[in-house]
């Protein structure tokens, strides 16, 4: 055992380590233990909620932001990246995703689903959100399955209809298939994980699905998600029925089965102009049909600018023109959009409307999830659903990606040890 003087002699060493650290460099050390695990330098800092936009640098330990500031001493960190060059911004949050696969679960036996690790680190993503694949029968397998071993953090959006979208289901479930209580008591069991309800994929004309789904949330104070494949239901119905801080998605559609948001003149119908005054949220939910470039650009040319990012991302909106988060982000750079108003749409303020303030920003103490982005220059095209192109001469590329403190996407090498022959 220490003696009480070698116990004492070490605890004044300590604490004038700790003294010395924090007036010298500005954050605390110990001889026993290296503080910092990453210092991201030289980079430019958008972080939406904390009014930053600027060149900074950010700390990080034990999984959290430990510091965020103007030359942050490197000086006893384990890891130093250097992104001269690159934006840093918060992990982009996709709010429209298809993620239940694996064994025979959601959107068609599984198929169409895609696992989140697969597609979502090298995007930059570091949150998905599922919409509605699952419901409440068949969310604990979804859980266990899929958003317990997942690294990206997966939340959920959870479907009115029992067994959620599901092959042989997809278009009209049966109506004994909702149940307004068991929905709202799974949300309530799943706090912060399920961020909501949903409709979608229902041709039939009974508007109880709907307003049950609304119900559900209202008890579970979610908000309401409204994935547009809903033919029997105006447009107009739709969002007059949809509450402040509810979500339609496939905002920039222009398909036979639902109104556009841009009328015949190139201007926002007053009905869609009223529920965006009202507070209702619009998700450009690109996926394989669901974005159009002859609504998105008058749209914002309007003011009616995209709320969030969601991209629908499964198996066959991967492999059209939606690609990935980053060429849909990189879609509004080439539309006219400021770089800082895309980095708020893929963080802070989709954060806000699934009421996860937690997430979305790089507040000292918050979970450390970080995108590292390059602004690549050439000559580019970027597809909507309609096979139309728009050229631009800038796109967005994910050079790293941070969970909780690790890093988990390296595009580059930024992080990797230099070889040398």
């Amino acid at each position: 055992m220490e003696s009480a003087s070698k116990k004492n002699l070490k605890q004044r060493f300590d604490y004038i380590s700790l003294l010395l650290g924090i007036i010298l460099l500005g954050y605390p050390f110990t001889g026993n233990s290296q503080e910092i695990d990453i210092i991201i330098k030289n980079g430019h800092v958008i972080d939406t909620k904390n009014g930053i936009n600027s060149l900074m640098d950010v700390a990080i330990s034990k999984g959290k932001i430990f510091k965020v500031a103007a030359d942050i001493p490197s000086a006893g960190a384990k890891k130093v990246i250097d992104a001269k060059g690159l934006y840093v911004s918060p992990g982009l949050i996709n709010i429209h995703t298809h993620v239940f696969a694996g064994s025979n679960p959601g959107f068609v036996d599984g198929t169409s689903s895609q696992l989140p690790d697969a597609f979502g680190p090298r995007s930059g993503i570091t949150t998905v959100v599922d919409a509605g694949t699952s419901g409440w029968k068949n969310f604990p397998q979804f859980k266990s399955q899929v958003i317990d071993k997942s690294t990206t953090r997966v939340l959920a959006f959870l479907n009115i209809f029992e067994s959620g979208l599901v092959s042989g289901s997809a278009t009209e479930p049966d109506l004994s298939t909702f149940d307004v209580q068991q929905t709202a008591d799974v949300v309530k069991k799943n706090p912060g994980v399920i961020v909501g309800t949903r409709i979608g994929h229902y041709s039939g004309k009974d508007w109880a699905p709907f307003d049950r789904a609304i119900e559900a949330a209202q008890i579970s104070n979610v908000p309401f998600f409204v994935e547009c494949h809903l033919p029997q239901y105006s447009l107009e119905d739709q969002l007059k029925k949809m509450r402040p801080g509810d979500i339609i998605t496939h905002a920039y559609e222009n398909v036979h089965e639902r109104m556009t948001v841009i009328d015949e003149n190139g201007k926002i119908r007053p009905f869609v102009r009223q529920a965006q005054q009202r507070g209702v949220l619009f998700d450009v939910g690109h996926g394989g049909a669901g974005f159009w470039f002859n609504q998105a650009v008058p749209a914002l040319k309007e003011g009616l600018l995209p709320n969030s990012f969601g991209t629908d991302e499964h198996r066959t909106s991967m492999n059209s023109g939606m690609k990935t988060i980053l060429n849909v982000m990189s879609k509004y750079l080439a539309m006219g959009m400021s770089i800082q108003e895309i980095i708020a749409r893929g963080t802070w303020k989709p954060a806000l409307s699934i009421k996860r303030p937690d997430l979305g920003n790089l507040s000292v103490g918050s979970e450390a999830d970080v995108a590292l982005l390059r602004i690549v220059k050439g000559e580019f095209g970027f597809v909507d659903s309609g096979n139309n192109r728009l050229d631009g001469d800038q796109k967005l590329e994910a050079e790293m990606t941070i969970r909780a403190g690790r890093i988990i996407w390296d595009l580059n090498g930024l992080g990797a040890t230099k070889f040398s022959q």
